[in-house]
């Protein structure tokens, strides 16, 4: 289930998603974001205390919707191959279509900010994992991939080259084809944990 947002919270956060995608964190700040979105600086209180909680908002909304839309593919009767396909294929396609979300993806510097942001990135973080997690283990129990490599380290792998495609993505100012690139490196990661 998405977090709960109004839709005016909704156009703030992905605003803010833009101005940190463009700006970084120095460039969020409620004058620019206030322009951003066309109303007064006083405006963006009455839908927030702070630049913390449009942040964690922002967050927690991602959190929320990468949940609902991977346990959904955890659930499906697939292999465990074709189950990592379409986890990386889903966030592929979204992140194409919603690139205002990328800072929770890419930017380090948001996980000094604050203990609430550093939470809010670290959910995002653990569920993927955990997600991850599950899905090799029972791959390996179905003799699906290899038990050569240990679970941890094919989780690192695999996330690291997610972030890694997300990257050259950004730097290349969103002109790679993310969804064709980045479904072409997972099936080759994938490749090298087979049986």
């Amino acid at each position: 289930m998405k977090k709960e947002a109004s839709n005016r919270q909704v156009e703030i956060i992905e605003a803010a998603g833009r101005l940190l995608m463009e700006s970084g964190i120095k460039g969020l700040t409620t004058k620019n974001l206030a322009f951003q979105v066309g109303f007064s600086e006083s405006a963006l209180y009455r839908h927030f205390k702070n630049k913390e909680d449009i942040i964690v908002l922002l967050l927690d909304y991602l959190a929320s919707n990468i949940i609902e839309r991977l346990e959904k593919i955890q659930l499906e009767e697939k292999s465990s191959i074709e189950k990592l396909q379409s986890i990386f294929n889903s966030q592929f396609t979204y992140f194409s279509q919603n690139p205002q979300f990328i800072v929770a993806i890419l930017s380090e510097g948001l996980f000094d900010e604050t203990e609430n942001i550093y939470r809010s990135m670290m959910k995002i973080l653990s569920f993927k994992t955990q997600l991850l997690t599950n899905i090799i283990e029972r791959g390996k129990a179905k003799n699906e991939l290899t038990n050569e490599i240990s679970t941890s380290d094919i989780v690192h792998v695999v996330m690291g080259s997610f972030r890694l495609m997300m990257l050259k993505w950004k730097l290349s100012k969103f002109e790679i084809d993310l969804i064709t690139e980045g479904n072409k490196i997972i099936k080759s990661n994938l490749k090298l944990i087979q049986i």
